[in-house]
């Protein structure tokens, strides 16, 4: 292999790389959303040594938990070291996807691959640059996939071969606990090394204990952590949580509307990244067509069903779900460019990889095509990656959402509380609790479960109002704004009623934060805030417990 044909895919990694680096630095400090407030929140707590649903209450599985747990450990319980966390899981994504991609086709492929997943997931159409659950999927996926390929490599032995599916298993089980969509990802982990044993002539037997050993070292993570939530006390709180409410929540959107809404939100998600998914969708093509590329269809073809699947579960389509796309998109897109550079320079199997120095146009080419492509995102993305401040791109992707307001909110009830002071906020913010770094004085840090047509509703609300009236909290914050509710026709009402009782008899006001028309905000407080007259549907209201208070 000539120099330049290893320099090229190593440089056009690095320069991604380096690229998305600078915009995720650059945007180091954009205000946390209310899913990172879930999970940084709770990964609070667990440095505190709170376990798991015992004082925050949510349907997800606790390994993004952990995951900022360790992550605030080592860079600190802040807006930046959450994101540095985020950045580091990217880029080594980015690197073990570009190691997959050489494995399976060539140098060229893995690079594109890798530059493709780099450029996608700091996309603000999946709200790249917040630490959402689905970057911490992909990162153990793929390096388990990597991991059965070593595996599976001829002359491994049997006792290191199932060592390593092993461990691959336990990496696709890391994924689940990540977050639950990943179990889309787990049957296909198991049909690799049946698939790739059978495609070399490979005995059934070997193929099927193969696919044992990867499936036991799937099964423990979960195991696991079903037995150190029993030890902690919280596992019918997690079954509840995770499996009881979870299947109400996911069976509330009809499968038809569902896929309406896939059909609305997807032209969205891939507008400014249009060339690369039309580049993946070429790859696609190319996998019937192409000889050598047609060797790995099969499970490149099942890795984007799994990955579709995954973004399924309640048909939300959230914009954050498609990053669990953006892996196969991006080996999709290596396909098509190591195909295209076979095709340039004679159609060989050798011909992207290793035939001489006089072929270097027909490596660059394709490249050079393929950095246009990406260009054209960075282009039509540019304002964001380039020139938004962080709390202009909080706004820019959330609209109306409270999240730059959270801050100082936060910051002022850290101010004028004790450690051992709890708040209560009326509205699905969990950041203003880990900003402030004070306790809850309730487990449901999520409104929307008691506004769903559900049958755990009601319920849900009295626990809320009986844990609030038991914590006697310092400050009640509420919430005026419809994202942090989500209510709807029919949701019932208890607790608002019961809101305004309680409020009344035993608050008074302290804070007052609005969002006004134009995106900005503005703050009053004590006095000003009492007299203040709201100009804007959007706004916080913070109480504080009135002294001689009935609640004191």
């Amino acid at each position: 292999m000539t120099p330049m044909k290893r320099i090229l895919p190593w440089a056009l990694v690095v320069a991604a790389i380096l690229l998305t680096g600078a915009i995720r630095l650059r945007l180091l400090d954009v205000p946390l959303e209310r899913d990172e407030g879930e999970y940084a929140y709770s990964g609070q707590l667990m440095l505190e040594g709170v376990p798991p649903y015992s004082a925050a209450y949510n349907m997800k599985f606790p390994g993004t938990y952990a995951a900022y747990a360790l992550i605030m450990a080592a860079f600190g319980q802040t807006i930046g070291g959450i994101h540095l966390g985020l950045l580091l899981i990217n880029v080594a994504t980015v690197l073990l996807l570009f190691a997959l991609g050489r494995r399976l086709l060539g140098d060229v492929a893995g690079a594109v691959a890798a530059s493709s997943f780099a450029l996608l997931s700091v996309s603000q159409m999946v709200n790249g640059v917040f630490a959402h659950a689905t970057h911490f999927v992909m990162l153990p996926v793929v390096a388990g996939w990597l991991l059965i390929l070593v595996a599976l490599a001829p002359g491994r032995g049997r006792r290191g071969a199932a060592a390593l599916l092993v461990a691959a298993g336990v990496l696709f089980g890391v994924a689940l606990i990540m977050k639950q969509h990943a179990v889309f990802f787990v049957p296909f982990g198991m049909a690799l090394p049946y698939l790739a044993r059978r495609r070399d002539g490979g005995a059934p037997v070997r193929a099927l204990r193969e696919t044992a050993w990867f499936t036991a070292g799937a099964t423990l993570p979960f195991v696991v952590m079903c037995a150190l939530l029993v030890r902690a006390g919280v596992f019918g709180a997690f079954r509840f949580w995770t499996f009881d409410y979870a299947r109400q929540y996911v069976t509330e959107v009809p499968i038809g509307d569902g896929l309406l809404f896939l059909a609305e939100v997807f032209p969205g998600i891939i507008a400014p990244s249009l060339p690369i998914w039309i580049v993946a969708l070429l790859g696609v093509v190319a996998l019937f067509l192409d000889e050598r590329a047609a060797r790995h269809r099969t499970p490149l073809l099942l890795f984007a069903g799994a990955s579709f699947l995954a973004i399924c579960p309640g048909f939300y389509f959230r914009p954050h779900y498609f990053v669990l796309l953006l892996p196969a998109a991006g080996l999709l897109a290596g396909v098509a460019v190591e195909t295209g550079a076979r095709l340039v320079s004679g159609g060989g199997d050798d011909a992207a990889g290793d035939s001489g120095g006089d072929d270097r146009l027909t490596l660059l080419l394709p490249l050079l095509l393929f950095v246009v492509v990406a260009a054209v995102q960075v282009a039509r993305e540019r304002a964001f990656f380039f020139r938004m401040t962080p709390v202009q791109a909080s706004r820019n992707t959330y609209g109306e959402n409270p999240f730059p307001e959270a801050v100082e909110i936060a910051r002022t009830l850290r101010e004028r509380t004790l450690p051992t002071d709890t708040i209560a906020v009326l509205g699905s913010e969990p950041e203003i609790y880990f900003y402030a770094g004070r306790r809850s004085a309730t487990g449901y840090i999520y409104m929307y479960g008691l506004m769903e047509d559900q049958p755990f509703a009601l319920r849900m609300q009295q626990e809320m109002i009986t844990e609030i009236e038991k914590a006697d909290p310092a400050y009640l914050v509420f919430v005026n704004i419809f994202y942090s509710w989500s209510t709807r026709q029919g949701s019932p009402a208890r607790v608002f009623e019961w809101f305004a009782d309680y409020a009344r008899r035993n608050y008074e006001p302290a804070g007052f934060v609005e969002i006004l028309p134009d995106g900005t905000s503005a703050a009053y407080w004590d006095d000003a805030a009492r007299d203040h007259a709201p100009q804007s549907p959007n706004y916080i209201t913070i109480f504080k417990r009135r002294p001689g208070s009935s609640s004191e």
